[in-house]
C-alpha cells in the first residue's frame, strides 16, 4: 500500500484527502518510509526533517477532516533544494564553505509551497553553488540517478529529480540557471518546467547569475506542474524583478490540445549536436505532434553556436561567485568549479558586459523567431546521463556538447520551456524533449505538454525498479 501511495500525483492525493480514503499523515509516513529505504544509495537529501513533515501531515489532516484545505496541494509531500532557503534550516548551497547559520525564514517559493499546506520533507542535494550539470561535491559526495545507481541524475536539482524519481514525495522544488531544473528532470524521467525569468519570485539574487536563475517544479505529470507554479508564482514583496501576479491559473485549458499550432523541431542548435538515438526519440516525438493537428517544420541550427558568445560571462559568473569566498577557504572548494572559478576572475569587465549584450541580441532573435513558430521542439539533453564519476566540462564530458547547450541559451533569454520523457535510449535511459516558447507563455508550453503526455503515457511508463537493484547490491555484498 505505502508503494502505491508513493506514486500517486497530487491531484489523485487531493481527490483521496477529499473523501477520507488516504490521510495526509499515511501519505507523510510512506514518503518518510522511501527515504529510510532508499535514501542511503541515492544520497538525495542534504536535510530531512521527518518531525517537521509529520507535524505539518497531521495539521494538513485536521484541515481535510474539516473541509477547509489551503490549496489543492494541502498535505502533498514535497522537497526544497538547497540553493534557497528554509526557515530553521542552513542554506549550504553543495559546499564546505557555506555558512551553517540556520534561516531566519523561508524563500519566497518554500514560503508559498508552506502556506499552501504543503507537508516539506527536507531539502536536496546540489553541486557547488549549483555550478554544474551533475550532482556531486565535497560537503556530501555523490547523488545517484534510480534509474541506474552508476549514472549522475544531472543537476544541479539533481537531489530533487532522484528523490521524486525514487517515488520519494510527490512536487520536488529546483532551481534553473543553465538548464538545473531540465538536466535532472531529463535524466530522471520526469517532467520538469523552468518558468519566464520572474514568474516565480526569488529572493536573494545572489552574484552575477542572478538573472539567470528561474525557480521551477519538477514533478510526475504536467498536471501536477500546473498546480504546484499556481501556488509558487503568487507575489512576494522580496523580489523586484517579479512579474506582476495576475492569479493566472496555469492549468486553465490544460487539455485544448496543439491543433493548428505551428511547432518548429530541431536537433541541432547553437553549434551543438545530438546523439542519434536521442535525435531520433526527439524526431518521433515532433511526427506524435503532427498526429495530434499541429503543423511542425524542421528548422536547423535557429542560432549561431553559443560558445563563443557566452564562454567568457559563464566563466565571469563563476569568478564573481569565487571572489565572494575568502580566499583562505578556496581549498575547501570542487577543485573543477575552483579552476573554471579562477579562470572567471580574469575575464574583462569588457568581456562580461559583452555576454550581456549577447544575451540582448540572443532574446531578440528568439522573439522574432516565436513571430513565425508558437513553439520550439529539441532535445533537452544530446546524450544520455554520463557514469556519475566522470569529471564535469571535461574530455567526454564537456558542458557546451553534453549537458547544457540546449537549455543554457533560454536562461540568457528568459524564455519558458518544459521536458518531457520521450522514451528511453538502448542503455535503458530516459530521454527528454524539451518545448520552448516565446516569454510569458508557460499556459501553452503545459498545454502542448499535456497533449503529448496523454499521446504518450509519458506520466505511466516505467518507474525505477530500486527495490530490485537495491537487493542485488545486498546480496553481492
Amino acid at each position: 500500500m505505502t508503494d502505491d501511495i508513493a506514486w500517486k500525483t497530487a491531484t489523485e492525493l487531493r481527490s483521496l484527502y477529499r473523501r477520507g480514503a488516504l490521510s495526509p499523515v499515511e501519505t507523510a509516513q510512506a514518503a518518510l518510509g522511501r527515504i529510510r529505504r532508499y535514501n542511503g544509495a541515492l544520497n538525495a537529501f542534504m536535510v530531512i526533517d521527518a518531525d517537521g513533515a509529520m507535524a505539518q501531515a497531521r495539521a494538513s489532516e485536521a484541515r481535510w477532516r474539516a473541509g477547509a484545505p489551503l490549496s489543492p496541494l494541502d498535505g502533498v509531500p514535497v522537497t526544497i533544494k538547497d540553493t534557497v532557503d528554509l526557515k530553521g534550516f542552513p542554506t549550504r548551497s553543495g559546499s564546505r564553505t557555506s555558512p551553517e547559520t540556520p534561516a531566519a525564514q523561508d524563500c519566497p517559493p518554500a514560503a508559498r509551497l508552506r502556506e499552501a499546506g504543503c507537508v516539506i520533507l527536507g531539502k536536496t542535494t546540489t553541486p557547488e553553488y549549483g555550478w554544474k550539470g551533475m550532482t556531486d561535491g565535497p560537503l556530501f559526495g555523490t547523488t545517484r540517478n534510480p534509474w541506474n545507481l552508476e549514472r549522475t541524475p544531472g543537476g544541479s536539482s539533481g537531489g530533487a529529480a532522484a528523490a521524486l524519481a525514487a517515488g520519494i514525495g510527490t512536487l520536488a522544488h529546483g532551481t534553473d540557471g543553465g538548464g538545473s531544473v531540465r538536466i535532472p528532470a531529463t535524466h530522471c524521467g520526469l517532467f520538469g518546467l523552468k518558468p519566464t525569468f520572474g514568474r516565480v519570485p526569488y529572493a536573494p539574487h545572489k552574484g552575477a547569475f542572478g538573472t539567470l536563475v528561474a525557480s521551477g517544479p519538477i514533478t510526475r505529470s504536467v498536471s501536477d506542474a500546473a498546480l504546484m507554479l499556481n501556488e509558487m508564482a503568487k507575489p512576494d514583496p522580496r523580489d523586484w524583478y517579479a512579474l506582476p501576479w495576475a492569479a493566472e491559473d496555469f492549468g486553465r485549458a490544460l487539455w485544448d490540445g496543439v491543433a493548428g499550432l505551428k511547432i518548429a523541431v530541431t536537433t541541432t542548435f547553437g553549434g551543438a549536436q545530438t546523439d542519434p538515438e536521442v535525435a531520433s526519440l526527439v524526431q518521433a516525438a515532433a511526427h506524435a505532434f503532427e498526429q495530434l493537428g499541429a503543423s511542425v517544420e524542421e528548422v536547423g541550427e535557429v542560432t549561431a553556436p553559443l560558445r563563443p558568445r557566452f564562454e567568457k560571462y559563464w566563466l565571469a559568473g563563476f569568478g564573481e561567485t569565487l571572489a565572494r569566498i575568502p580566499r583562505e577557504r578556496w581549498p575547501e572548494l570542487d577543485p573543477g568549479f575552483l579552476k573554471l572559478a579562477e579562470a572567471g576572475l580574469a575575464v574583462s569587465r569588457a568581456d562580461a558586459y559583452a555576454g550581456e549584450l549577447a544575451r540582448i541580441e540572443l532574446g531578440t532573435e528568439m522573439q522574432l523567431f516565436h513571430q513565425r513558430h508558437d513553439l520550439l521542439l529539441m532535445p533537452t539533453i544530446p546524450a544520455p546521463p554520463v557514469n556519475a564519476s566522470v569529471p564535469y566540462h571535461a574530455q567526454g564530458n564537456d558542458r557546451w556538447a553534453r549537458a547544457t547547450p540546449f537549455t543554457v541559451a533560454f536562461n540568457y533569454t528568459g524564455q519558458p520551456c518544459a521536458t518531457i520523457r520521450c522514451g528511453f535510449t538502448s542503455d535503458g535511459m530516459p530521454a527528454g524533449l524539451q518545448i520552448v516558447g516565446p516569454k510569458y507563455s508557460e499556459r501553452l508550453i503545459l498545454r502542448a505538454a499535456a497533449a503529448y503526455e496523454a499521446a504518450s503515457q509519458a506520466s505511466l511508463w516505467p518507474t525505477p525498479a530500486l527495490a530490485a537493484t537495491l537487493a542485488k547490491i545486498t546480496s553481492a555484498a
